[in-house]
């Protein structure tokens, strides 16, 4: 690589699906292509989702590799207000929880004169 980098939306070279059990959100995060499997591994940490929920009073995030399936799986613990027949929020499911992540700005490389695929929300930087 030659060192240079965009900066774009997680969504961008990704897609996620999500799900809630109790207290629990599990979060997928999918690599588009293959070559994206190594951003996925270096971008997507457990401390930066940890961050992203710290809002929602998580206790712990535990990261799962998949790299046959170029795949992130994310058991992220008390993110759900006690779950769904606890809380006291009007919608507490995890279902359309993996957006947040999915929203993440992250860094990929980029070739010279390759150029990234077009996007008024990329950002390139040396």
């Amino acid at each position: 690589m030659s060192g240079h980098f965009a900066t774009t939306a997680l969504h961008r070279i990704a897609h996620g699906r999500s799900g809630d059990k109790g207290n629990r959100l599990n979060v997928n995060v999918i690599a588009y292509e293959a070559r994206h499997w190594p951003v996925l591994l270096s971008e997507v940490t457990v401390e930066r989702v940890a961050a992203l929920f710290a809002h929602r009073g998580v206790t712990q995030v535990t990261r799962y590799e998949l790299p046959r399936l170029g795949a992130l799986n994310f058991v992220i613990e008390d993110a759900l207000e006690g779950g769904v027949n606890s809380s006291l929020g009007l919608d507490t499911h995890g279902k359309c929880l993996s957006y947040l992540v999915l929203g993440m700005e992250i860094r990929v490389p980029v070739e010279p004169g390759e150029g990234p695929r077009p996007s008024p929300q990329l950002q390139t930087a040396p």
